[in-house]
């Protein structure tokens, strides 16, 4: 059986892997060429699906000391998933340069305090 905290501690370091993913691919990159680049943006969406999953599988105790809107970024991972037909790659590019660094801040901070 599956320790919670150690399964919390494994998928916010998925978090922060696939952050890092996001930032390596797009670095170097204008919003104008990642729109027009179905292979980066298929990878990207992957990475930010990783990054919804995971945090359903973090101890929502441990989320819930920290500031910050984990409901979207679930409901994120599920607009990928189900609304796929729907995404706006200048939305995707916004949330990577405003949201992702945040995100990535937060994730650190809890391996550290919690873990």
């Amino acid at each position: 059986m599956r320790n919670n905290h150690e399964e919390s501690f494994e998928r916010l370091n998925h978090i922060l892997n696939a952050v890092d993913s996001i930032e390596s691919y797009t670095d170097g990159v204008q919003e104008p060429s990642f729109s027009m680049d179905p292979m980066l943006i298929d990878a990207v969406l992957f990475q930010f699906t990783v990054i919804g999953e995971a945090i359903k599988h973090v101890e929502s105790e441990k989320l819930k000391k920290y500031d910050y809107p984990w409901h979207k970024v679930r409901a994120f991972r599920n607009f990928i998933a189900h609304e796929y037909f729907e995404i706006n790659t200048f939305a995707v590019w916004t949330t990577i340069k405003n949201d992702l660094p945040h995100l990535k801040s937060v994730v650190k901070t809890i391996l550290k305090n919690e873990f």
